[in-house]
């Protein structure tokens, strides 16, 4: 009988045997570096902490317990001994420097302990959640997009909308008005957590909201966004028509302005001189409060070149703006500081134009309330570096201004300039 050596020789000829071995070969190879490469694959630490000078952020892998009624998330580690553990306690708001608003956001206790002492799931979620508040300023128009919406953007972007978003301090007022923008960055409804008895389990959570600057995106950041970016998401969000303005000068069409009244704080006395002015110039102009709706404002304010409005938070709606318009911040007595982190500074990087007009002591309401000396109006700076509640109680809560039309005139014409140019 032939042996099973001389059999198989036979079969195949020295080519085919040393190709067959060749592959045989290249087969052992490639098994032996995959299963290398899964033996390799780097092990996830169950905490990153992500925090910066604005934000308390977490990112919590592995085998993550949320507990929402008593406000605590359990991170179990198999790499702890039992008698190991690490507790925090934090406030899932991007502004965490201001004390005053601080004092109203929940804390919660974020406990890594080792495996094994936690309490069992109630449900178990295959996908990643973010913890966030919307207490605070929320409301406040400003507040919504610096303290909120832009680091929420930041945060579940690189998600792809695969998301659950675990809310403390739900307002559901907030929730509603924005409701758009939270169904295009999660396809699932926002949860109350505050109000879950239950413990919900994930194998990702990131605890607190990324955030960069003031009404800003710094795009040398993770997860490497810009500003416009943010832009261009509202703008399929609301299905915006206008990415940029209009050549209004080859359609013979005048200009839009939308003068953004205030029935409050920071009234502008003699908004109707100024907006017949503006269309003495060559403007169409509206004046109008800004309304809750933020579906039709996004529209509304979209439709326009030229945004004009005192210090304040409907100066935010610039968001909404073509690329290349104009955004004329009307700057009280006393606020100068204020201006360009809050405004200045954001509608640049939005490809915006901005121009400041600075009220003069003559134009606002806070003549004549003091003594002549008073250093509200010698230092407004100083007052401010000795409280902000007291900074904003004079020259925010308490001022409105009466601009000197003559003098404001060659701020529109240099509005027009720049539409021109």
């Amino acid at each position: 009988m032939a042996s099973d050596e001389s059999i198989f020789s036979r079969s195949f000829s020295e080519y085919e045997l040393k190709k067959l071995g060749c592959v045989a070969l290249t087969i052992c190879f490639i098994t032996t570096f995959s299963f290398c490469t899964i033996l390799r694959q780097p092990v996830l630490k169950p905490i990153y902490n992500l925090s910066n000078s604005r934000s308390e952020v977490l990112e919590l892998n592995g085998d993550i317990r949320i507990h929402g009624s008593s406000s605590t998330i359990f991170v179990a580690s198999n790499l702890l001994q039992e008698d190991s553990h690490s507790n925090w306690t934090l406030q899932p708001y991007a502004r965490k420097a201001d004390v005053f608003v601080m004092q109203y956001i929940k804390k919660w206790s974020i406990k890594h302990h080792a495996a094994g002492i936690f309490p069992i799931c109630h449900r178990n979620f295959s996908i990643p959640a973010v913890v966030f508040s919307t207490g605070g300023y929320a409301g406040n128009q400003f507040h919504d997009f610096t303290d909120l919406l832009i680091p929420l953007y930041l945060t579940s972007q690189p998600f792809n909308r695969t998301v659950l978003f675990l809310i403390t301090d739900k307002r559901y007022s907030w929730i509603f008005k924005y409701k758009e923008i939270l169904n295009k960055l999660s396809k699932y409804e926002v949860v109350n957590i505050d109000k879950k008895s239950q413990v919900m389990c994930f194998p990702k959570l990131l605890f607190g909201l990324k955030s960069h600057k003031e009404f800003g995106i710094n795009p040398s950041e993770f997860p490497y966004h810009s500003i416009n970016d943010f832009r261009n998401f509202l703008r399929n969000t609301y299905s915006l028509e206008r990415e940029t303005i209009d050549d209004y000068y080859s359609s013979k069409q005048r200009p839009r302005m939308l003068i953004v009244s205030r029935n409050n704080t920071r009234f502008l006395k003699n908004e109707g001189e100024v907006g017949n002015m503006a269309r003495g110039l060559g403007f169409e102009v509206v004046v109008r409060e800004i309304e809750q709706n933020i579906s039709l404002v996004a529209k509304f304010v979209n439709s326009f070149d030229v945004i004009m409005g005192v210090h304040g938070a409907g100066l935010t709606n610039m968001v909404f703006l073509p690329d290349n318009a104009v955004v004329v911040e009307i700057v009280p007595f006393g606020l100068e500081n204020l201006a360009e982190p809050y405004f200045r500074i954001p509608s640049k990087e939005m490809k915006l134009r901005y121009l400041e007009y600075k009220v003069s002591l003559n134009e606002s309401s806070l003549l004549g309330k003091y003594a002549d000396d008073s250093v509200v109006y010698r230092d407004p700076g100083g007052l401010q570096k000795k409280g902000f509640l007291r900074f904003r109680s004079v020259y925010l809560d308490n001022q409105d201004v009466s601009l000197d039309c003559g003098r404001f005139r060659d701020t529109l014409l240099q509005a027009l300039e720049i539409l021109k140019n």
